[in-house]
């Protein structure tokens, strides 16, 4: 398989360790987008299950997003200072361990606690997979593992709420987690076995008061997004994070050695892509919000169908993905991320101008072409991220995606919600109006990376 060959000056791994390396990160993020989407899907019955109403049950899925929010940057610089090797073993641990937790959780106030916990080592692998999968593959290959590990993801989407409902059918909610015990223990084992020694930037001690700052900031973000419907909270949480970004970018400035170097963003490149990256996940965060009420409060869908009618968009990613990974190692990665957000854009107005009583076929071919954009997207603009910094910097490029995606994802929530909350019958179709903006400005983003030449010292390609 070309994933595994060797060819002479090629960095990183040999083929079979490149391969074990490879099952063992693409294991972890399985399980973690399995856990991320069968929950929300099991919500009402760990509701009743637990005799808790439906606001107190949110938190078995909101302690998980938080705390993995809240610590995604500082898992990167530990991983840059000591190594991805110890960071993803010891989280992965975490993340196992802490599903046979949750499993065996009998109070609400015990689940939630297990779901903190498994956030934070499920922060650990999640926002350094993608480094660890730069830094054991050669260049030449980077597209290509990333447009599948973009295709795991997308049909790992798709997938996680038919197992969940059939879980929950056949057996009790505690399956969904104590599921993860196998799979957890072979990538342990593998990870073990597979994964590189430590490697190090060499930077000396760690940013504690960074660290800090930054786990302050990006949960006040998260709780701004979530309380948007009570407008004083939200003002708090805003002025929180606000005043905590500044006093970050003040800090890092400062120090010797930060948690966040601002060097990485003197590349252009990099930090263009991050951008659009963040644009493009607001997009779509607007749009998984957005439609579901389109097609059960508009429409007059079930759930079940309206959950059916999503399958399209990640099939398009599984379609495209991988192409568009080889495309970006043989071509321009700008260039095809660049036609793919422009496809995404195009799909999005076609389901913000659907028709009044659009047949099925329709909704889904309309869905299909923005899954299509957005996999011939995502993954050459990942490979753009970290091609674009050192090695010794792969680690805080690998944070900072992580981020982009999980913040884009919330904000888009956010905006869903604030839309719902000030008017009823047009909030669905100003908010798809609203992603089409978004979408807009990121291939803005991404076309200035077309119109400049940069050249920087981490190396830019192509």
């Amino acid at each position: 398989m070309m994933l595994f060959s060797n060819q002479p000056g090629d960095e990183g791994l040999p083929g079979q360790a490149r391969a074990r390396v490879m099952i063992a990160v693409m294991i972890t993020t399985l399980m973690g987008v399995f856990d991320g989407t069968m929950i929300n899907i099991a919500l009402p019955s760990m509701a009743q299950a637990m005799q808790v109403p439906a606001g107190y049950a949110v938190w078995f899925a909101n302690g998980y997003l938080l705390s993995a929010a809240m610590t995604l940057l500082i898992f990167a610089a530990l991983a840059a200072r000591y190594g991805t090797r110890p960071v993803f073993l010891a989280g992965l641990a975490t993340f196992t361990l802490t599903s046979l937790g949750c499993a065996l959780a009998t109070t609400p106030e015990m689940l939630i606690g297990m779901r903190i916990l498994q956030g934070i080592g499920g922060a650990a692998t999640l926002s350094i997979a993608p480094a660890i999968l730069r830094s054991v593959f050669p260049g030449r290959l980077l597209g290509r593992v990333l447009g599948l590990h973009a295709l795991l993801i997308a049909s790992s989407t798709a997938i996680a709420p038919v197992l969940g409902g059939t879980i929950l059918d056949i057996l009790s909610w505690q399956w969904l987690f104590a599921i993860n015990l196998i799979p957890g223990t072979l990538a342990l084992v593998l990870a073990g076995k597979a994964l590189p020694g430590n490697v190090t930037s060499g930077l000396a001690g760690f940013d504690l008061p960074g660290a800090v700052l930054s786990a302050t900031l990006l949960g006040s973000t998260i709780m701004m997004a979530n309380s948007f419907s009570r407008s004083h909270e939200a003002l708090c949480w805003g002025l929180l994070a606000l005043g905590c970004t500044v006093v970050f970018i003040w800090h890092i400035r400062r120090v010797r050695a930060p948690l966040l170097p601002p060097a990485i963003f003197y590349n252009g490149r990099f930090t263009l892509a991050a951008l659009t990256s963040l644009a493009s996940f607001i997009s779509q965060g607007i749009t998984f919000i957005a439609l579901p009420f389109q097609f059960q409060t508009v429409y007059g869908y079930s759930p079940v169908v309206s959950a059916l009618l999503f399958i399209p968009w990640p099939i398009g990613i599984v379609l495209i993905a991988p192409h568009a990974g080889r495309w970006a190692d043989t071509f321009s990665a700008p260039l095809i991320s660049t036609l793919g957000l422009v496809i995404f854009v195009v799909g999005l107005i076609l389901l913000a101008t659907l028709p009044a009583t659009p047949a099925m076929w329709d909704i889904c071919l309309r869905s299909l072409v923005c899954g299509i954009g957005f996999g011939c997207f995502q993954s050459p603009n990942n490979r753009e991220m970290l091609a674009n910094v050192s090695r010794e910097y792969a680690s805080y490029a690998s944070g900072i995606l992580s981020i982009a995606r999980t913040f884009g994802q919330c904000l888009g929530a956010a905006v869903v919600g604030i839309l719902l909350a000030v008017m009823s019958t047009e909030a669905v179709n100003i908010a798809l109006w609203i992603a089409v903006a978004a979408s807009v400005a990121s291939v803005l983003f991404s076309l200035s990376r077309l119109r400049k030449s940069l050249n920087y010292s981490f190396g830019g390609n192509r």
